[in-house]
């Protein structure tokens, strides 16, 4: 969750208004200045009544007048998360930010106030392996592999053609399960799975109406993101790769670098 400023929010809070609206309004300053993103957790009940020392009625209110507004969404059992207000619904995702990878793709949109609908058009095994290359390396996983072929939507709108293939050997039975949950929580906590690193590379590419197994419905080119990416385990064997494309009118990347990274560069 964002850095949340108390200090600077008691003191733009005026004394004419109730408390739980002053503090609803300081929450949506905070949205409007952009240090909460769409997906993001507003502060919980509790968190508020630690920084305001206020009840547990005027924490609930401050929340509920947040959501009343069109701000944010109330997740039961989850929390309360800042909605996707942006006019043309575009969605900015991180590159280069484990823990975001590691968050589901549907619960990514439920957060921002959208619906999402997953279609598996393919679920089989291939026997022949699978390799990417990324940034110049090839990327392998020999031995049977499990393909699975989803179409992403938000509010019937196809954002996402993802392509996963991921190692039996690492994986064992995957084929059997339900996949409703990130991949990579599941390779670490179905398969206790130390996962070191995800290799990826982003561009571009444009996709025709009249292309093979274009599934955008689009009726001009469109513009799409090509992620082709390799999750690397501890002892550097490929437990997944993924080719998928993002529609590129919907999607914006953010680039997250840490920046001991940048040392290593130099």
């Amino acid at each position: 969750m964002k850095s949340f400023s108390i200090q600077e929010s008691k003191r733009n809070m005026k004394n004419s208004s109730p408390k739980y609206i002053e503090i609803s309004k300081a929450i949506i300053a905070k949205i409007e200045a952009g240090e909460l993103l769409p997906g993001d957790k507003v502060p919980s009940e509790n968190e508020l009544i630690n920084m305001y020392k206020i009840s547990n009625t005027t924490a609930r209110k401050s929340l509920l007048e947040v959501e009343l507004q069109g701000w944010a969404n109330r997740i039961k059992g989850k929390g309360t998360f800042v909605l996707n207000r942006s006019e043309d619904k575009h969605l900015t995702r991180i590159l280069g930010s484990f823990h975001a990878i590691k968050e589901s793709f549907s619960d990514n949109l439920v957060k921002e106030g959208f619906t999402p609908k997953n279609v598996t058009l393919e679920k089989t095994i291939i026997d022949s392996g699978i390799s990417i290359n990324i940034n110049g390396k090839n990327y392998i996983i020999e031995g049977n592999v499990l393909k699975i072929r989803r179409l992403r939507y938000a509010d019937e709108l196809l954002l996402k053609d993802e392509t996963r293939y991921v190692s039996m050997a690492l994986c064992p039975k995957m084929n059997m399960m339900e996949l409703n949950q990130a991949f990579l929580k599941i390779y670490e906590d179905k398969y206790h799975l130390k996962l070191d690193s995800v290799q990826r590379t982003l561009s571009t590419t444009v996709t025709y109406p009249e292309e093979e197994n274009n599934y955008f419905e689009n009726n001009l080119p469109l513009s799409v993101f090509i992620l082709d990416s390799a999750v690397i385990c501890e002892n550097q064997k490929v437990v997944e790769i993924e080719h998928s494309l993002y529609r590129g009118d919907k999607y914006k990347f953010s680039i997250h670098t840490k920046p001991q990274l940048i040392s290593e560069k130099k």
